[in-house]
Formats: C-alpha cells, structure tokens, sequence
C-alpha cells in the first residue's frame, strides 16, 4: 500500500501527504474499530457538541484517536470536527515544511445505529493550507478518506492531485498492533449503464408524505424494480454504492425537512469521494454540484443527491425540474 501511494503523490510533491497523514488517518481507523469493539455499552455522554447534538461515549473516544494521532504530524497546522467546529492549532505542526495541511473530520458518523450494532464510519476532508474556509473545494480538498466499521474495516481514499487526475482506492484496514493495510482496489470507479440491478437509498423519507415530487420519485424506484439499500448512515450507504458499481443516495431539502448535513465535514469528503469514482454530487435544494462553492463557517449545512451520473441528473430533474 504504501508503494502505491507514493507512486502516486510523490511526483507531485505530497511527501508529508504519503508518508505521515494519510498513515496516520488509516492507522487512527484501525484503532477506532478495535476501540469500538470493546465498547461495550454506548451510551450519551453527558455532553454536547458546538452545534447542541447530544455526544455518544463513542463520539469522543473516535474524536480523540483522530486528534491524537494528527498531532503528531508535522504537516498538519490545523484540524476542526464536528464534535469541535473551530478550526485549531494541531500544536506540532512545523510551518517551515512546504507543504501543511487543515483536517475537517466527522469522527463517528452514523453513531445513533452503533447501538444495534449496525455499519457506521469516519468522513475525513484534508486540504491543502492552514484552513479549509473560504477555500474553494474542487482543488483546494486534495484528500478525502471514509472509514467503514463493520464486519470488516475498510477505507475508501479519494485523491484530487495537482494535475487534474482523481483517484479512488479501497483498501483493508489491518489490526492495530500490525497496522497491516492492504490495497483492495486500487481503482475504484461507479459502473457504466446498463445496469444489472439498480440501487436507490432514499434518506428522511418520512418527508415524501407531504412533498408529492419526493413520493412520486420514490414511486419510480418501486415501480422500476430498484433494490432498497438504505441503512440510515451516510457511510455505509454510499460505500454501497461505490462495491456495487451503481446506487444514488437522497437526502432532500423541502420546506418540511430542513438541510441537515455539514458541508464541511461530511458533504465535501463524501463529494470528492463520488466525484473520483466517477459520479455526481449535487444540492437538492438549487441542483448546484457540492464542490461548487466554499463555507465561511463550518455549520454550513445542505441536502445532498450523489452515485451514478445518470441518476442524480433524472433525481435532480425530478425533485427541481431542472
């Protein structure tokens, strides 16, 4: 694994990138599955992040793994969460490397499914310079990682080098006494149509009882025979879709249902991703593409439309006709 990295990064002068901050990410999800192993009993924390969300003991343990080891990078100058939204010194950063780096990370997405014991992940967003506001997300996210802990620990790694190339990896996360990574894929890519099975994963469906383009989308993959996929975490849902070749994922904005994922943390990672692999990334709320625009803050929030090219445009036409 680590060969194929810097075939890949070094010509581009990413050294830090291949050597210290994406081992060091990949080896903090190794420690987060077999930390979540042993815990045992989830339970609130007694605590609140920024933002007023309850906190998970599970929350803060994935949050510290992930700042803990980012600490000792030297190219990373600043790391925010979204169980801390402010854009921090990483304390041991070196500001004479040429290359530093801004970490924006969802710990532990998908926490409230961790009690049935269901697949959640990691979302991480790395960007090139001491900050990842007001920088514009289609060049200046170089990296985005997803983490999958289910029966299997596995990582998603998109990477969005100098040149204009995108690539997407899968790889095996080993244990964390070995830190024994393996490459799955080394190209990850959405497949071409026609499709053998169709995949959709409509979030908050509870709102199609009140938006008739939303039920009448969701009508359309019933009557076309698509496979439901839906799990209720972000993660695991879109790594579906990337295993399978094809699926979209839906989460909309309407007047009855607010936008409720943070751009920051878990829409532009999860874009960066998609877009590698091929795929499309789009806002239900205008059917702009989500690396389009930067965040001043890091509570930006939005909807989200993402997988196979073909069907976020017929999702976008259906929900906004555009």
């Amino acid at each position: 694994m680590d060969k194929y990295l810097e075939n890949l990064l070094s010509p581009h002068e990413r050294t830090e990138l291949c050597s210290s901050v994406l081992p060091a990410l990949l080896d903090s999800i190794s420690n987060i599955a077999d930390s979540l192993r042993e815990a045992h009993h989830v339970s609130l924390a007694g605590t609140t992040n920024a933002f007023g969300d309850g906190q998970l003991n599970v929350d803060i343990l994935a949050e510290d793994i992930l700042r803990a080891a980012l600490k000792k990078c030297p190219a990373v100058m600043t790391m925010s969460s979204e169980e801390d939204p402010v854009e921090r010194s990483a304390g041991e950063s070196e500001k004479s490397l040429s290359e530093q780096y801004t970490i924006a990370f969802d710990p532990l997405d998908g926490s409230s499914i961790i009690a049935p014991n269901w697949t959640v992940g990691t979302i991480i967003g790395i960007w090139d310079g001491p900050s990842a506001l007001n920088q514009n997300p289609s060049t200046k996210q170089i990296a985005a990682v997803l983490g999958v802990y289910g029966p299997r620990t596995t990582a998603i790694v998109a990477l969005n080098l100098p040149n204009g190339e995108r690539h997407c990896i899968e790889i095996g996360i080993g244990k964390p006494e070995s830190m024994n990574h393996e490459i799955i894929r080394p190209e990850v890519q959405l497949a071409e149509p026609p499709f053998k099975t169709r995949y959709f994963a409509p979030a908050n469906l509870r709102c199609a009882a009140e938006n008739g383009r939303y039920m009448d989308l969701i009508t359309h993959f019933v009557s076309n025979k698509y496979t439901l996929r839906y799990s209720g975490g972000l993660v695991p849902d879109v790594v579906h879709a990337l295993v399978k070749g094809h699926g979209v994922y839906v989460s909309p904005v309407t007047t009855e249902s607010d936008a409720k994922l943070r751009r920051l943390y878990e829409l532009f990672p999860i874009a960066l991703v998609i877009e590698a692999a091929g795929g499309k990334t789009v806002d239900p709320a205008n059917g702009e593409d989500i690396l389009a625009r930067s965040v001043a803050h890091c509570d930006e929030r939005a909807g989200l439309i993402c997988g196979t090219t073909e069907e976020v445009d017929r999702i976008k036409k259906a929900l906004l006709g555009l």
